[in-house]
């Protein structure tokens, strides 16, 4: 682990200590849980906006799909 400073504003701190008092951990293990959960929110954007602008390069064509449309039973 590294210890990095961060300059927050005091309402911030104030809730992220009582979100983490609540969940029974520490201030620096809520804020890691919190950044990984930001960066992997990062990363799905970034997948959703290359598969857009794929699918806009490339649109998929009437039909394409057809094949499948038979295993799409949705039943009751």
């Amino acid at each position: 682990m590294k210890t990095v400073q961060m300059t927050l504003d005091e309402n911030l701190v104030k809730a992220v200590d009582s979100a983490a008092k609540k969940l029974g951990t520490t201030r620096s293990a809520f804020t890691r849980e919190a950044l990984r959960s930001a960066l992997k929110e990062v990363r799905v954007r970034d997948q959703e906006s290359k598969h857009r602008e794929g699918y806009k390069r490339k649109p998929v064509k009437h039909g394409e799909f057809s094949d499948w449309e038979s295993e799409h039973v949705w039943g009751d």
